[in-house]
């Protein structure tokens, strides 16, 4: 995605010790009670991890019950997030997306239905042409309840099949909003080539394989 390169000139030592610190680092993310958000508005929010967060935000949007999807960055350990620093792979955030929902339309597990069916499930560190670990797929809990829901239907994928699923499985601290020119990106530029070539189609395999979950004005 966006096709940036970083040129890194660290010593191996350094490197090394870096890599210690941050894994200890991001750990403790994984390790750590998660954070409750309350419903509002009578609107939840639900976080999940994808690949490119422009494709994972057009899917979830076009899901009857999901009134905006958020792209953002979550999962990592470091409270400075930009999109620069993500593209480093050195923060441990994703790219994620928030969505707000109605849970009243669509339940919390039925999103777990639409993450797992709108991706490759079984790819590890990044989604189609985009690799790395800020594209790796992270699904995020508030909750026990939530938790549950997310493993079992992980589990029941696994079975289904007998692969492996690359998602990790995080307890939701924090969601960092994306600048504002990746807001509704593939909306805003259908013409552009990404998205021409990874982002529509992604969202019309899905639109295909769940055409009951699908808005009225997203059936065509």
């Amino acid at each position: 995605m966006k096709n940036l390169i970083y040129v890194l000139s660290i010593s191996l030592f350094f490197s090394c010790h870096n890599q210690a610190q941050v894994s200890d680092k991001q750990q403790a993310v994984i390790d750590a009670e998660p954070v409750a958000v309350p419903i509002k508005d009578g609107k939840a929010r639900a976080y999940f991890a994808s690949g490119c967060f422009w494709c994972v935000e057009a899917i979830f949007e076009s899901v009857k019950g999901v009134e905006e999807s958020i792209s953002g960055y979550s999962g990592g350990h470091t409270t400075d997030i930009n999109y620069e620093k993500s593209n480093t792979g050195k923060t441990g955030h994703a790219e994620a997306v928030e969505i707000i929902y109605d849970p009243e339309v669509v339940s919390f597990a039925t999103l777990v239905d639409v993450y797992f069916g709108s991706q490759n499930p079984t790819q590890v560190n990044g989604q189609g042409p985009d690799k790395g670990s800020q594209y790796r797929s992270i699904i995020f809990y508030q909750n026990a309840e939530q938790k549950k829901i997310i493993e079992e239907k992980k589990t029941a994928l696994a079975k289904k099949l007998d692969a492996k699923i690359a998602a990790e499985v995080y307890p939701f601290q924090k969601f960092y909003k994306g600048e504002d020119y990746h807001q509704d990106f593939e909306k805003r530029n259908p013409n552009q080539s990404y998205i021409r070539a990874v982002s529509i189609p992604r969202l019309n395999r899905f639109k295909a394989k769940f055409p009951e979950l699908l808005k009225e004005d997203e059936k065509h």
